[in-house]
């Protein structure tokens, strides 16, 4: 075979065009613990639901828990939750 078939990709396997990270600010204090987790989790699903579109789901059908948590390890995040997954497939169908 050719070397240059053998030899490993230069783009992402994903097909994810990298982004420059923003820089990350501290959350505001003095918020009871639920706001927290609410706010993380809202972060969550948004980069979630960018990575599906990406990739081509745009419908919430097509979103099932599965594809959604292959989305998720695609990404590097922690595998969500079935309420993460829920407001995943909520925000899929606002972006129509």
């Amino acid at each position: 075979m050719p070397a240059a078939v053998l030899s490993p990709p230069t783009s992402p396997p994903t097909g994810i065009a990298a982004r420059p990270a923003l820089p990350k600010k501290p959350l505001p204090a003095g918020h009871p613990r639920a706001w927290y987790i609410a706010h993380n989790r809202r972060l969550k699903s948004m980069r979630l639901v960018i990575a599906l579109l990406d990739s081509g789901v745009y419908e919430p059908a097509q979103a099932g828990n599965g594809r959604i948590r292959d989305a998720a390890e695609r990404i590097g995040v922690h595998e969500p939750s079935d309420t993460t997954c829920h407001m995943v497939r909520r925000l899929l169908v606002y972006g129509r």
